[in-house]
């Protein structure tokens, strides 16, 4: 089985802790003798888990170009989660994030940290043209990767469209729509679609959407935002609607 690495102490903390496939050791700075090292020398004895003490030239060649803080857990490379986790029929507070081409690693890194913070059920992306779960992925989201089902698909529309099939209700979000992401329904299964950074929602993925809507700009100096920004601007007005009632007005006068 291929393997790959797990680089920064948020991320290697969190595939101890919560991640389905356990690290099958965990290489450690030697210079590393703080207490951030030596709670996570502890965790890791608690799971019987090997803590090996190299070099950080070692750590370097291992990920090359990623900053691993001074540690990486060596995971199974193949831990994606299988397409027939999402073949269960929609239930209310099912959410599931699709990203469209997303290339950054950054980028996906950052939609999985939004995503693990208002519950995300997975996040589903294409199996060609897009990132994957790479170290500088895993890095980025800080340990969010190792909470949130991710799933790569072969063919995106056909599963947006089984997907509807199960109950859920797809909402795209392209830049040049019309409609605001406020002014419409985020409660009950839903699907939100992102597009990749360089083209966007592709025209298939559209137009198999039931709505597609977009966030508003002020002045429209600004034509659109990053992909992980605006996925936390959906993703996060999705957990407003479902889970925050409107404040009352506090009528009582001061003083």
């Amino acid at each position: 089985m291929a393997e790959t690495y797990i680089g920064g102490f948020h991320a290697v903390i969190a595939a101890i802790e919560d991640g389905g496939v356990k690290p099958r050791e965990i290489l450690l700075a030697d210079t590393r003798r703080d207490a951030r090292a030596e709670k996570l020398i502890d965790l890791a004895a608690k799971r019987n888990i090997t803590v090996r003490k190299v070099s950080r030239d070692t750590l370097d060649l291992r990920a090359p170009g990623l900053r691993h803080q001074g540690v990486l857990a060596a995971i199974e490379a193949s831990d994606l989660g299988g397409e027939e986790m999402l073949d269960l029929p929609a239930t209310p507070d099912n959410l599931i994030l699709v990203l469209d081409g997303v290339q950054d690693p950054h980028n996906l890194g950052a939609c999985l940290r939004t995503s693990d913070a208002v519950g995300v059920d997975a996040v589903v992306i294409p199996k060609d043209r897009a990132v994957g779960l790479t170290p500088a992925v895993r890095s980025a989201a800080a340990g969010s990767a190792e909470r949130v089902p991710v799933v790569a698909v072969t063919n995106l529309v056909r599963k947006l469209e089984q997907l509807k099939q199960l109950g859920y209700w797809v909402v795209g979000l392209a830049g040049e729509s019309g409609e605001s992401i406020y002014d419409v329904d985020l409660t009950g299964p839903l699907v939100i679609v992102m597009g990749g950074e360089a083209e966007g929602l592709r025209r298939l993925t559209r137009e198999t959407c039931d709505r597609v809507v977009g966030i508003p700009m002020h002045g429209g100096r600004i034509e659109s935002l990053n992909v992980s920004v605006a996925a936390a601007v959906c993703l996060y007005e999705a957990f407003r609607q479902r889970h925050h009632k409107p404040a009352k007005a506090n009528l009582k006068k001061k003083g």
